[in-house]
């Protein structure tokens, strides 16, 4: 039986609006039929590109790095028309570059075979998670924080990083509420739930779901990077420990009389719809009926359709099942997908040039890049691929980022996975793990950051977060590159 439906605001889901969303999420996937498919050649010439044409990406970038920090108020309320006008900026450019069909064939292959796709995996997950309540008492102890983290990473390889975030961030952002020193937990949950627990398969995490589409075996990551995504989570556990520890000690102790309520879980309809999240994956890139549709030279695969269907039909029976009492005590506001998806959609439109002058290889403006990662026989640098993947992946999403690599290192994942093994693990772990350096490496680090500011939670700035992200993980990972502890973290 279904309860009744709150008349509050604030919080609270009014039906008739909701109803209008998803029907427009709903019409709009079925008219541009969603797929998941590579960036592929969109008749740019990248090779006649230079640099200027990245300035409205770098704008965009410094505009969510520096908005929050400068502007807030402005940035709060603007986002999304300063993210417009830098898309606007880099469509212009290319109008004059290569006119206006070539433009327009571009962005909708961009929004078709990327975007679209992206976010309403991303959407389904967020509702569908946000119907999962955790209730009873939960004391931020740093070893229920470790307890919490660990879960949490262990979740990411099964239910992706998306998900296990959404389920595990409010309980732990109401545990750690009355704390005084609490922003390095989420800090330390965005690194390891959402980013280095989805390591494993390519349900954890959107870069190991584009090389399974592109050929790569199911269990492949699991098989070959286990260890050293162990060493990897086990460090970063180890070290939030010592770090929790020392702030907790230095705040007065907690003191609440009254009985502990014992932990629950309800809305467990959701952990069904999780799995119907994932089958429908498993099944979109197993079952292949040669059938596309063609809409300005972008291929759309009736898998794709019937896939992106699938998922917002899982996000409305989520919505439809779960009472909204368990939304409104999660503190479920659409604000954090809004703003992703505001965010990510002017990420996709800016950088259609970038990819362009990357894809051109040694003809680009980047021709550097490849240069970097071969060497003068031809053998790929295996830690030049590590790095270059994934520092460019803080900044330019690890997605198209693990794609840009994996075809510059031949795109054949036959040879990829056995001959070049430690190109594809370094490709890999690379585009996983420095996810976690910037809130815009991976959109459920955005999330993450978004819900524990509206909870109370005074996250750092875009800038301020890259620094302390990048204190714990830039070391570790020099660590793994240059001091090897076994044959397997030398990658080859």
């Amino acid at each position: 039986m279904r309860s009744v439906r709150s008349k509050q605001q604030g919080n609270s889901l009014d039906p008739k609006q909701l109803v209008t969303r998803l029907w427009s999420i709903f019409l709009a996937a079925i008219l541009v039929l969603l797929p998941q498919q590579a960036w592929a050649a969109t008749g740019l010439d990248g090779a006649a590109m230079r640099w200027p044409y990245a300035l409205p990406f770098a704008g965009l970038l410094l505009s969510i790095a520096l908005g929050p920090l400068l502007f807030a108020k402005v940035w709060h309320h603007h986002y999304g028309k300063i993210t417009a006008a830098w898309s606007l900026l880099a469509l212009a450019s290319l109008v004059i570059f290569a006119g206006s069909m070539a433009t327009l064939a571009a962005l909708i292959h961009a929004m078709l075979t990327e975007y679209l796709g992206f976010i309403v995996l991303l959407f389904a997950l967020y509702v569908v998670a946000g119907g999962i309540l955790i209730t009873g008492d939960i004391k931020a102890t740093p070893a229920t924080n470790a307890g919490i983290l660990a879960l949490g990473t262990l979740m990411a390889s099964v239910v992706g990083t998306t998900g296990a975030a959404m389920i595990l961030v409010r309980p732990l952002i109401r545990a750690n509420r009355p704390r005084r020193y609490n922003a390095h937990v989420i800090i330390f949950f965005i690194i390891l739930v959402a980013n280095v627990g989805g390591a494993l398969s390519p349900l954890g995490d959107p870069p190991l779901f584009v090389g399974f589409l592109h050929g790569v075996d199911f269990f492949w990551t699991t098989r070959t990077i286990w260890l050293q995504t162990a060493i990897v989570a086990g460090l970063l556990l180890a070290i939030f420990i010592v770090v929790d520890l020392w702030r907790f000690r230095r705040e007065p102790a907690l003191s609440d009389p009254s009985p502990a309520a014992p932990v629950r879980i309800r809305g467990l309809v959701n952990l069904v719809l999780i799995a119907a999240i994932v089958a429908s994956l498993l099944a979109s890139a197993m079952w292949k009926p040669a059938i596309a549709f063609d809409i300005l030279g972008t291929k759309l695969e009736l898998e794709d359709i019937a896939r992106n269907l699938a998922l917002l039909s899982i996000a409305a029976l989520s919505v439809w099942l779960t009472p909204d009492e368990h939304r409104e005590a999660n503190g479920f506001t659409w604000e954090p997908i809004r703003e992703v998806a505001k965010l990510f959609a002017g990420i996709f439109v800016a950088i259609i040039p970038v990819i362009a002058m990357l894809n051109a290889g040694h003809h680009g403006a980047f021709a550097w890049l490849l240069s970097a990662v071969t060497g003068p026989d031809g053998a790929p640098r295996e830690v030049a691929y590590f790095w270059f993947t994934g520092l460019m992946s803080a900044f330019l999403d690890n997605a198209p980022t693990y794609l840009l690599f994996f075809q510059l290192a031949g795109g054949d994942p036959q040879t990829l996975m056995h001959q070049l093994s430690g190109t594809l693990a370094s490709i890999s772990m690379g585009a996983v793990y420095m996810g976690a350096l910037t809130y815009i490496g991976n959109a459920p680090n955005f999330m993450v950051s978004s819900i524990a500011s509206e909870n109370g939670i005074e996250m750092p700035s875009f800038f301020g977060y890259f620094l302390r992200a990048g204190a714990v993980l830039i070391p570790l990972f020099m660590l793994l590159t240059l001091l090897p502890v076994a044959p397997i973290l030398r990658w080859h």
